[in-house]
């Protein structure tokens, strides 16, 4: 049972209290969130118009706290503006001293902030950087890709990547390390054909080096890819002491998988297969075939025989 029994009349007036109460306490936040508040976040510094001649590397974080004059829904809801948590930095005054004042550029920087979003101060408020001599390096162009061929595809040639050397200019410390620059990575699926394309080449990390140009020209030669089989005589290696050496076959079958195109050119002549004398001193009573050239971009399935025989008159 209850403890308190209310009229209908009592049940009534509880009800509006409560309900005065919690729209009194709405009332309230709502006129505290509407007060003028500064409150702090953190910007993404970005610069713009960096040295030419001058290579630099900030020695602060490239995270500063801003500010900020606005209300307490502002403040409550400053984390969701993701789009404007970026702040640009002139660093046109590097050309003649190490340190740039923020306060100093205000005015421009709040051109872009919204009204009800003005930015009153930093922390820190001065940025400082350190100088190196500038420097440029032309470096070869690498590649990165992730390529799945439809079956009996494949690469049938060298990719050639236009300009093959790229030009980066930056701090020479920082381009001693830097030996090649790699692209976006090209991805496609299910491949039947060759890939002509432009391809970004990877942005730089860091301010204060650049890369040009920024976009190469990528050509993939895609081909079917079908068997062939040629004799190929065998050759008897390091015969030191000049033995008169018989093989037993003297040629092997070769069977190989070769793009379409070049199918009608490749040859025996293609191909350098040989016989090891030296394995007879070791105990061996037979030669493996092992193959010492063959044409590029060409997949061996098998050699037959694997092995010759062979017979030495002293």
């Amino acid at each position: 049972m209850p403890l308190i029994k209310l009229s209908p009349a009592e049940r009534r007036r509880v009800s509006a209290f409560i309900s005065c109460l919690v729209l009194a306490a709405v009332a309230w936040v709502f006129a505290v969130l509407s007060n003028p508040h500064n409150f702090t976040v953190p910007k993404v510094i970005v610069y713009k118009n960096a040295p030419q001649k001058r290579a630099f590397h900030s020695l602060q974080s490239d995270t500063i706290k801003a500010t900020v004059q606005g209300n307490g829904w502002q403040m409550l809801f400053s984390k969701l503006n993701e789009h404007s948590n970026t702040v640009t930095v002139d660093l046109r005054t590097l050309d003649r001293r190490n340190f740039v004042v923020m306060g100093s550029q205000m005015r421009n920087i709040n051109l872009v902030q919204p009204p009800n979003r003005q930015i009153i101060g930093f922390d820190p408020d001065t940025l400082y950087f350190d100088f190196s001599t500038r420097r440029v390096k032309k470096v070869p162009v690498r590649l990165v890709k992730s390529l799945n061929y439809t079956q009996q595809f494949a690469q049938s040639g060298d990719i050639i990547i236009k300009p093959e050397y790229v030009t980066v200019s930056g701090p020479a410390e920082a381009l001693s390390k830097i030996t090649y620059w790699q692209t976006d990575t090209l991805q496609a699926e299910n491949v039947n054909e060759p890939i002509k394309t432009q391809l970004k080449l990877q942005s730089v990390k860091e301010m204060n080096m650049s890369v040009y140009p920024k976009v190469v020209q990528v050509n993939v030669p895609v081909d079917e890819f079908t068997e062939k089989v040629v004799q190929v005589p065998v050759k008897v290696i390091n015969n030191h002491n000049y033995h008169n050496v018989k093989l037993y076959p003297q040629k092997v079958s070769v069977t190989f998988v070769t793009s379409l195109s070049n199918y009608p050119e490749i040859d025996e002549a293609f191909f350098d297969a040989t016989a090891d004398l030296d394995l007879w001193t070791r105990g061996y009573s037979i030669l493996p075939v092992k193959l010492r050239r063959l044409p590029p971009y060409c997949r061996i399935v098998k050699i037959e025989p694997a092995n010759v025989d062979f017979i030495i008159k002293k």
